[in-house]
């Protein structure tokens, strides 16, 4: 009989990380102090929406989620660099935009789409387009269209607060800038866990049960948002 090995502690760290994420579904946004400042910013404040912008990303649970599926079979560093770069041109490009041109969105059914591009990414990996379709779309074009959706959903959130004009675009320049740091430290990290762990040969064996959370992490966000909603319709 051969024996059944166990995950290494990546693939521990990974799950464990995944699941966390799927319950931060009930509790992400902006916080308290984050929404005062933003409420009470007069003028141009690069150093505190460099922060916020940072801040926002690195506990931006399904942002960071979609980002993991998109580098999870990615092992050459120039790939990983060009699907980021992708999602990041596609995301600062609504970002400034919806914010700049007031494009009224609905927060719940956006966040609700950004959950549908967890879903897609995981169920991608898992090969499950080419199962039912006999082909997967250009997984670039699929992570620049899902980019887009990722920046209508910050903008979205900035909106909820009006922030003053005076100054607008340079406090939403430095809010971006400060998203693309927040994003590089935390994929560093996710990097590095998922490096170790293809060293091991649990990787093999618990890939698809890690893109299975990837995608139960969309669900729950999915339903969630869809939740809010239809309880704030009615």
């Amino acid at each position: 009989m051969t024996a059944i090995k166990k995950p290494g502690w990546h693939g521990y760290l990974l799950a464990v990380s995944l699941l966390i994420l799927s319950a931060a579904c009930y509790s992400h946004g902006v916080d308290q102090a984050t929404k005062l400042f933003l409420l009470n910013n007069e003028g141009q404040q690069l150093l505190p929406f460099l922060y916020i912008g940072a801040k926002h990303m690195v506990t931006g649970y399904d942002h960071l989620l979609f980002l993991t599926a998109v580098i999870f079979f990615l092992y050459r560093l120039k790939d990983i660099l060009l699907y980021v770069s992708v999602f990041t041109l596609g995301h600062s490009l609504t970002l400034l935009f919806g914010v700049l041109a007031d494009i009224q969105l609905n927060a719940y059914l956006i966040d609700a789409l950004i959950g549908l591009s967890v879903v897609y990414k995981g169920f991608d990996n898992l090969g499950g387009l080419k199962k039912c379709f006999g082909r997967s779309p250009s997984p670039k074009l699929m992570v620049l269209i899902f980019g887009l959706c990722h920046g209508f959903g910050l903008a979205t959130k900035l909106q909820e607060l009006q922030l003053d004009n005076d100054s607008l675009l340079a406090n939403l320049l430095a809010f971006n800038i400060g998203v693309e740091l927040g994003q590089f430290m935390a994929l560093a990290l996710i990097l590095i866990v998922i490096s170790g762990w293809r060293r091991r040969p649990s990787f093999k064996q618990f890939a698809g049960v890690s893109n299975t959370l990837i995608m139960a992490a969309g669900f729950s966000l999915i339903i969630f948002q869809l939740a809010g909603y239809f309880s704030a319709a009615g």
